[in-house]
């Protein structure tokens, strides 16, 4: 079992940087694949980035990539989110999530194959 806290978001003009975190306790975060998802409003709940084990590969939406950064530091059980260039479609809840194992390709992107969510962080961003 692991517990998942999101901090970081918040209101940014277009154009700007948040940094999103997502401390995992309960169990370290170096067993889990970990990502984000984001929830924007009046629309699905989408993938945004996700990163293995070990750091790397990492995955991307293809809406966010060259923008976003996903990182993560096992030794402080903490993944990150650097969003940089950031416009008003970026305005959304994001929630941190874990999977237990590795994650292996287009899986990675797969909702179902997190088994951990935390509650999210607003991001807003004003145009």
């Amino acid at each position: 079992q692991v517990q998942l806290v999101e901090s970081g978001g918040g209101l940014v003009q277009a154009g700007g940087s948040l940094r999103l975190s997502c401390t995992a306790s309960g169990r370290t975060s170096s067993s889990y694949g970990m990502g984000w998802f984001r929830q924007r409003p009046g629309k699905e709940r989408e993938f945004v980035a996700a990163i293995r084990r070990s750091g790397s590969p990492t995955y991307y939406a293809d809406s966010v990539k060259g923008r976003f950064t996903i990182s993560r530091d096992n030794a402080k059980n903490t993944v990150y989110l650097q969003m940089d260039s950031l416009n008003t479609e970026d305005t959304g809840v994001y929630s941190c999530v874990a999977a237990l194992g590795d994650l292996i390709g287009p899986w990675a992107r797969a909702s179902s194959r997190y088994e951990f969510w935390g509650q999210g962080t607003q991001v807003t961003v004003s145009s």
